[in-house]
């Protein structure tokens, strides 16, 4: 509807009605973690999880209405049906911008559990929504350069446990777990100097979708590996979304059986399975590599 303005005032529009909704929706989000803190009885737990779901969820409706509002974005999509708030669903994407994230949220929200992403440890700064990714039980992870390990060797691991932790608190519930395998945004430069063997992704790490799938495999119903693709050389960044400067997005989701031979070793202890798990991994990144081929020459 204000595809006629220029792009920067749609922009300024887009902070604006953003930022208003995440004042409105975090105060009584806030409140009802509180009660969630003082009630720890199981019955409760429920009804209050499911409250705040339902904020979480309002809010990302308001920001989808927004981003219609600036831009009439094609949204090219494949393999969304048949997907349900009644199962629990591991979501594994390639990973290049902050956009990544609201557009699978635009895309899937309510049509499937809330997406619980793992964030890096600094965004629980971030004001208001830093608190209310914590009090959705968002999973922060720290991360330690190689020069600081080497330094501290005894914090290797920490992000695997934490990870551990994190889905410990999901069992028994409908979930979706989003895991970027590359644990960081795709750029040309992190890619040259990885010396990732892939056109357009990094390298996989296996560590956090192995203690994922430890934890929660029994329950998890299906896998879906999630492709993004963005017109252009480089995907998008947050001011080319919110001013309405996105022209096409294509998603596509493959579903995929979860083999229960994943969770059933020890990815620490036994290189053997470790081997197993992580050449699942790379044949899952290689496959995406090459969709992600034929999804460019469709743009």
């Amino acid at each position: 509807m204000l595809h006629f303005l220029p792009a920067p005032l749609r922009g300024v529009i887009s902070a604006l009605l953003l930022a208003l909704n995440t004042l409105i929706c975090c105060w009584p989000l806030f409140t009802v973690a509180l009660l969630k803190l003082l009630l720890p009885f199981p019955a409760a737990q429920r009804v209050l999880r499911t409250v705040m779901h339902g904020i979480a969820e309002f809010w990302i409706g308001v920001n989808k209405f927004w981003m219609n509002l600036v831009r009439d974005t094609r949204w090219d999509v494949e393999g969304i049906q048949g997907l349900d708030m009644r199962h629990s669903y591991l979501v594994t994407s390639n990973h290049q911008s902050w956009v990544d994230i609201l557009v699978l949220q635009y895309l899937l929200n309510r049509r499937m559990p809330l997406l619980k992403f793992f964030l890096k440890q600094e965004l629980i700064w971030v004001p208001f929504l830093g608190l209310a990714f914590w009090a959705l039980d968002y999973p922060f992870m720290k991360r330690y350069s190689k020069a600081y390990l080497a330094r501290h060797p005894e914090m290797a691991g920490q992000d695997l446990e934490i990870t551990k932790r994190a889905c410990a608190r999901f069992k028994d519930l409908n979930v979706t777990v989003v895991n970027y395998l590359e644990g960081t945004r795709f750029t040309a430069a992190k890619q040259a100097q990885q010396g990732s063997p892939y056109q357009h992704l990094l390298k996989p790490k296996a560590g956090g979708v192995a203690f994922t799938l430890a934890t929660l495999g029994p329950q998890l119903d299906a896998l879906l590996d999630v492709t993004l693709v963005y017109p252009g050389q480089r995907a998008p960044g947050f001011w080319k979304l919110i001013s309405g400067q996105v022209p096409k997005v294509i998603m596509d989701i493959r579903t995929r059986e979860l083999d229960p031979a994943l969770w059933a070793g020890d990815y620490q202890g036994d290189a053997e399975f470790r081997q197993y798990v992580q050449a699942w991994v790379s044949q899952l990144w290689q496959d995406k590599d090459t969709r992600i081929a034929e999804l460019k020459r469709e743009l």
